[in-house]
């Protein structure tokens, strides 16, 4: 069995892991949240991108959450949000008492629709937050033309997409503030939970940087300047990615390399009812790589059958949840969200795959949708 996320992804890093955490629980300072190591990994990540701010926190929900506080929306405001993605994107809005407000998405591409997110704007409207989906990142040149335009923050998910860039700009800085996820399976992921917010907004990352720790601004202890999270960053985690940030982009290109050969291989599956992400590496992230598939069940079980680790996601889209649904306006519908909900299915994609393991993937999949019809097997190409 290929597994979708394999449990050795830290296998390579052992010793280092160990090491980190017998340094930081004898070191003498007997700081475990939020000392020097967490410090030196936030200005790791700020040089990496060239913000002016990184700002280590402890998930890329919690990450959402210090964002939005941080811009003050508050009870009434609305912040549109796209209708199919993961729960924190809707959750993080409501959790502050506004409103989210659904986007439909692209039913090719899966992210969120800047005309059907701008349609949805009113005079209660206080920010878009775009996410990037799966290996493609959101079209932030018009989110932030429209932002602009009609006076509105731009908060960018960008939890999936470090190391993404589109039109030269990295993912995470497009909006004024983005987030990361550091969980074990994101492209940057560690051993265990972890986030950061991004921003070329030095004054919005001394607030995020101030929240994160109960509302104290780092220069006097309980001084509580507002009400704050505690949504600090684990030290031992830090000394774990500054050790694992040197071969980041060599993993990056691995996932992209493979990524290209799943999208050669399908690339004529689309007239039999299983489509591949747009082709190319511009604004692509390589998080999971998703097809569309008009039997996703019957494929799923195929692939089930050969061995071929796959996950669904997001079967529902947000506004059909039962947590958001008192949020969707009745008789609304979102068919790029319905349509992506019923067909998306994710393959593994993860740096330490095998060639050989890649090409019995994408042998899979070609052989399931040509089974019906007279074209022989496309013979297995090697990956690379």
């Amino acid at each position: 069995m290929i597994p979708f996320f394999p449990p050795d992804l830290f296998e390579a890093d052992r010793a280092e892991l160990l090491e980190a955490l017998h340094a930081v629980g004898t070191d003498p300072d007997q700081r475990f949240i939020l000392g020097r190591r967490t410090a030196e990994f936030e200005e790791a990540l700020r040089r990496r991108l060239g913000a002016a701010d990184a700002v280590a926190c402890s998930s890329g929900t919690s990450a959402l959450s210090l964002v939005l506080a941080a811009m003050d929306v508050a009870p009434g405001d609305e912040v549109v949000v796209p209708a199919f993605g993961c729960a924190p994107l809707a959750a993080a809005v409501c959790g502050l008492g506004a409103v989210p407000v659904f986007a439909d998405v692209d039913p090719r591409t899966l992210v969120a629709d800047p005309a059907s997110a701008e349609a949805a704007v009113t005079d209660r409207t206080r920010a878009l937050m775009p996410a990037h989906m799966f290996s493609v990142m959101a079209d932030m040149p018009r989110f932030a033309e429209i932002a602009r335009r009609r006076g509105l923050r731009l908060v960018e998910d960008s939890a999936v997409a470090q190391g993404g860039v589109l039109a030269g700009r990295p993912a995470g800085l497009w909006g004024e503030a983005g987030v990361f996820s550091f969980v074990q399976v994101k492209t940057f992921g560690t051993a265990g939970e972890g986030g950061a917010v991004v921003t070329g907004d030095p004054g919005l990352g001394r607030t995020v940087r101030m929240l994160r720790n109960h509302g104290q601004d780092g220069t006097r202890r309980f001084v509580h300047h507002r009400v704050g999270y505690n949504s600090r960053f684990d030290e031992v985690l830090a000394a774990f990615q500054l050790h694992r940030l040197p071969g980041l982009d060599d993993r990056l290109e691995r996932r992209a390399r493979i990524a290209d050969y799943y999208t050669e291989r399908f690339a004529d599956l689309a007239d039999r009812g299983v489509a591949a992400p747009p082709p190319g590496r511009e604004g692509r992230c390589f998080y999971v790589y998703t097809l569309l598939a008009e039997h996703r069940d019957d494929l799923k079980a195929h692939l089930d059958r050969n061995g071929v680790g796959n996950h669904v996601y997001y079967p529902r889209p947000l506004p059909r949840q039962p947590a958001f649904a008192p949020y969707a306006p009745p008789g609304a519908a979102w068919p790029g969200a319905e349509y992506a909900a019923r067909r998306n299915l994710s393959l593994p994609l993860y740096p330490h795959l095998s060639d050989s393991q890649v090409e019995h993937i994408a042998d899979s999949v070609c052989a399931y949708a040509r089974h019906s019809g007279s074209d022989p097997l496309v013979p297995s190409r090697r990956a690379p």
